[in-house]
C-alpha cells in the first residue's frame, strides 16, 4: 500500500480516495431520500383533516434546542477532524466524543418533541400532515442513531489502532454524514418548522 504523505492521512493512499468517492456517492442517494421526504411533505402539509396544524403544535423552545444542538455538534466534528490532521489522537477524540454527547441530546430532545405531538393528538395517523411529518422528523432521527452508534465504533478504532491511513479515513467520512446530517436539519428547521410556525 503506497502512502501519499503530501496529502491528509485520509486522503493518503488510493484506496482512501476511493472510499471518499464512494461515500460522496452515497451522500447523493441520501439526498434524493430527503428530496422526497421534503416534495411529499409539502405536497400534505396542508391535508390537516380534523388534526391539528403545525402552527398548532408547533414549540419553538425544543426546535431552538435541537438546532443549537446539531449545530455546536457540527462545529465539534470539524474541531476533531482538524486535530485528527494534526496527529492530536486524545483531542480528536474528546473532540467525537463531545459530538456524539450532543447529538445524543438531540435525540433526547427530539424523542420528548414526538411525546408532546402525540399528547396533543398528532400521531402519525392522524393525518396526511401528521404522518409525513412524524416519517420526515423520524428518518432523520433515525440517521442521527444510526451515526451515534457509528461514532462510537470509530471512536473505540481509534483508541485501539492508533491514527492510521483506515482509521483515518473512517473518521473523515463519518464527518461528512455528520455535516450532511446538519444540512438536512436546517432545511427542516427552516422549510418545516419556521414556515409551519407563519
Amino acid at each position: 500500500m503506497k502512502i501519499d504523505h503530501s496529502l491528509p492521512l485520509e486522503y493518503s493512499t488510493d484506496q482512501n480516495k476511493l472510499n471518499i468517492l464512494g461515500f460522496w456517492i452515497f451522500i447523493g442517494a441520501e439526498i434524493m431520500l430527503f428530496a422526497t421526504l421534503f416534495a411529499s411533505y409539502f405536497t400534505l402539509v396542508d391535508r390537516t383533516g380534523s388534526g391539528p396544524s403545525g402552527a398548532e403544535i408547533f414549540e419553538i423552545t425544543p426546535v431552538l434546542i435541537e438546532t443549537l444542538l446539531l449545530l455546536t455538534s457540527s462545529f465539534t466534528i470539524g474541531l476533531g477532524v482538524h486535530a485528527m490532521r494534526l496527529g492530536r489522537v486524545k483531542a480528536m477524540l474528546t473532540f467525537f466524543s463531545v459530538t456524539l454527547i450532543l447529538g445524543l441530546a438531540f435525540l433526547g430532545v427530539e424523542i420528548y418533541e414526538f411525546v408532546h405531538y402525540v399528547h396533543v393528538g398528532a400521531g402519525i395517523q392522524t393525518s396526511a400532515f401528521t404522518s409525513i411529518l412524524l416519517t420526515t422528523l423520524g428518518t432523520h432521527g433515525a440517521h442521527v442513531t444510526l451515526g451515534l452508534f457509528w461514532g462510537l465504533y470509530i471512536i473505540l478504532q481509534v483508541k485501539k489502532r492508533g491514527l492510521t491511513p483506515q482509521t483515518a479515513n473512517k473518521s473523515f467520512i463519518f464527518s461528512l454524514y455528520w455535516h450532511f446530517l446538519d444540512v438536512v436539519w436546517i432545511f427542516i428547521f427552516s422549510f418545516i418548522y419556521l414556515k409551519g410556525m407563519m
